[in-house]
């Protein structure tokens, strides 16, 4: 079976890794812990999901999902934690560089938490569509 939302979806994830790589490697943007969570479950998806995609395997939903959804949840904690300042008396970001330091704020609103949060929740919805439709009888 053809899975081509595979392909936007590793798609996604490549850009999502080249860039945070851009705002370490070139901008010399310090990521804080909750950002190296991201890029932890982030970088992965590039081989995992390259290597589903070339083969159109549909088992890759069993390892490329939990860290999709992984990633997500960090992510829109990590949204939480720079904008609602109640968030941050949990103490995650103790140390270090602050996880509410906002690099860039584009627009007012889009920050680097907000671009890998968008980037988890397009892999996971494409996964969940591929996986759908997967499950689908031919």
């Amino acid at each position: 079976m053809r899975l081509p939302l595979l392909y936007p979806a590793w798609l996604t994830s490549i850009v999502a890794t080249l860039g945070s790589l851009y705002f370490s490697e070139v901008r010399h943007f310090v990521p804080c812990p909750l950002c190296w969570y991201q890029r932890i479950l982030m970088y992965p998806l590039v081989l995992l999901l390259g290597v589903a995609t070339y083969r159109q395997d549909e088992r890759s939903f069993a390892y490329t999902l939990p860290l999709s959804i992984a990633g997500l949840v960090v992510a829109a904690y990590h949204v939480l934690y720079e904008n609602v300042p109640a968030v941050r008396g949990m103490g995650v970001c103790a140390g270090g560089v602050p996880c509410e330091v906002k690099y860039i704020e584009w627009l007012g609103f889009i920050t680097i938490p907000v671009l890998s949060l968008t980037a988890f929740t397009i892999i996971t919805a494409l996964l969940l569509a591929s996986r759908a439709r997967a499950r689908r009888p031919s």
